[in-house]
């Protein structure tokens, strides 16, 4: 993760490189594998596993033309840049191709999913309609572009310019369309069926822009549930655009990853700024000075259930403060992809996590928790807010959920399913605490997942699956039995970093009477 200062003294989180972002990398830049590993094993999991983490765009890198250099010789003519390649119809929702990266190092595969003037403002429409011209009388470069690039998360998605776009790899979505219809053509020749065979329609749709599908992030589309397929596709046509582009938090500006929900008149606002303190959020830069300088919160409402140096987390019924917890649940959605949860929360506690100083206590994360989980769910959503990253603050979410649950004498795991960045966290942890019991467990005495189960407040499932992942458990003697190799331990304790955990004497809380 990239922090600079701007003139205003605000720090800007910034973004480097897809491979950031990947389904084994949780936050922004970084400078090296072991580094990335680190940073991915501190983050905290998004959804039911849902992290979150913000960052901010480096500014969009130009290509050059692409022309061979002037005196280049015949020799190395081969080697040289193809000729530039140029387009003047605009570029179609639905169009792919390979689009120049940020740090113009690599080029990735994009498709465009919406469309814009380049000269675009975000003034509130009036009657349904806008001073923007028609797209279609538009010239190519006065055009701006929203693309998803192909196998990376949403979250990278942005608006681009058509210098980005290396148009020499363009594939027209109308020409794609052709390509299958007449492998669609073909394939019913060599079988026989007839053009007008059937209810549908050959090759209808596709490589339309309803026909493409965007991955990544922690949204679980794709359920196979019929009832649910339209609110699935609701939902990724609603939010494929994000809406919001930064919000200013404190002594931060960071980049949205998401779209979310926010009142028309505030979701049409490029930046956001909201009170770190309240979570109110407004529109213009002057009603947040004033805001600040008249703000009396600060901490977050609820009670104060754990406190050491530095670190507090606060208790919410969702119930009793609603509008603070529907304030936090709409700053969430910026930075998870697939959270739903925005207005009804009545049936969550929420806990702040809060780094404390002289000014106040300083929201850095949150998970909520069902006030009756049938499942045993101990926690649902999970977010480390993008400026207190690589802190420490995932484990010690996920690690605090799990001494709630000892409390109540039961055993927990997060809501299901876990999105991947939630998997790589959970499963991290849960390794973290196994080897840490085995090496200080005494090998001449048997230890069963149960009495691990008990001790930990992990379910049973969780820790089975993280033993078979790493290959501990065998089959002895016709049964199952954990199977540890003391040096693999002794060697995962000396190079893992340890990491910042909740320390259960610094914990004041009772389980809620409506638990009991």
């Amino acid at each position: 993760m990239k922090t600079d200062r701007d003139d205003a003294g605000v720090k800007m989180v910034t973004i480097a490189s897809p491979e950031t972002v990947g389904a084994s990398t949780v936050h922004s830049a970084t400078k090296s594998p072991a580094h990335a590993s680190a940073m991915a094993q501190d983050a905290a999991a998004n959804g039911a596993a849902g992290h979150a983490h913000a960052l901010s765009q480096d500014k969009a890198a130009t290509r050059g033309n692409g022309t061979t250099e002037v005196g280049a010789t015949k020799a190395n003519a081969d080697e040289a840049e193809p000729p530039e390649q140029t387009e003047e119809k605009p570029l179609q929702i639905g169009d792919r191709c390979e689009v120049l990266w940020r740090d113009k190092t690599q080029q990735l595969q994009a498709i465009i999913i919406e469309r814009r003037p380049v000269n675009y403002t975000r003034k509130r429409k009036k009657k349904g309609k806008t001073n923007d011209p028609d797209l279609e009388t538009l010239k190519i470069d006065e055009i701006q572009y929203y693309v998803h690039y192909e196998g990376q998360d949403r979250r990278l998605d942005e608006w681009i310019l058509i210098d980005k776009f290396i148009l020499g790899t363009l594939k027209r979505v109308k020409d794609e369309s052709d390509e299958k219809a007449d492998d669609s053509r073909k394939l019913r020749r060599r079988s026989g069926v007839s053009s007008h065979s059937g209810s549908g329609h050959a090759g209808s749709g596709g490589g339309h822009a309803g026909s493409f599908s965007m991955s990544g992030g922690n949204w679980h589309g794709g359920s196979g549930d019929p009832s649910l397929a339209a609110l699935e596709r609701e939902h990724e046509e609603t939010t494929k655009v994000k809406n919001i582009e930064k919000i200013v938090m404190g002594e931060y500006e960071v980049e949205c990853w998401y779209f979310s929900p926010y009142p028309e008149e505030y979701a049409q606002a490029e930046r956001l700024y909201i009170c770190e303190f309240c979570l109110t959020y407004m529109r213009k830069p002057s009603t947040y000075r004033d805001h600040k300088a008249n703000c009396a919160c600060r901490h977050p409402p609820g009670k104060e259930i754990y406190r050491e140096t530095g670190l507090s987390v606060f208790e919410i019924d969702g119930k009793e403060h609603r509008a603070y917890c529907q304030n936090l649940c709409l700053l969430a959605k910026l930075f998870l992809d697939h959270k739903t949860l925005y207005y009804d929360v009545d049936p969550f506690y929420f806990y702040i996590i809060c780094q404390v100083d002289d000014s106040g206590a300083h929201i850095v994360g949150y998970f909520s928790k069902e006030k009756v989980s049938q499942e045993d769910y101990n926690l649902a959503c999970i977010l480390t807010f993008p400026q207190y990253q690589k802190h420490g603050y995932g484990k010690f979410i996920i690690s605090f959920s799990y001494e709630l649950t000892k409390l109540e004498a039961k055993t927990g795991s997060p809501e299901k399913p876990l999105s991947d960045l939630g998997k790589i966290s959970y499963r991290s942890y849960w390794k973290y605490i196994l080897f840490n019991i085995f090496s200080k467990h005494d090998p001449t005495k048997n230890i069963s997942v149960e009495d691990i189960s008990v001790q930990t407040g992990i379910k049973r499932e969780d820790i089975i699956s993280t033993l078979q992942s790493l290959d501990m458990i065998k089959c002895w003697k016709g049964q199952h039995v954990i199977y540890v190799k003391q040096g693999q331990i002794n060697e995962y304790m000396s190079q893992v970093r340890h990491p910042r955990l909740c320390k259960p004497d610094c914990l004041e809380w009772k389980p809620p009477k409506s638990n009991n």
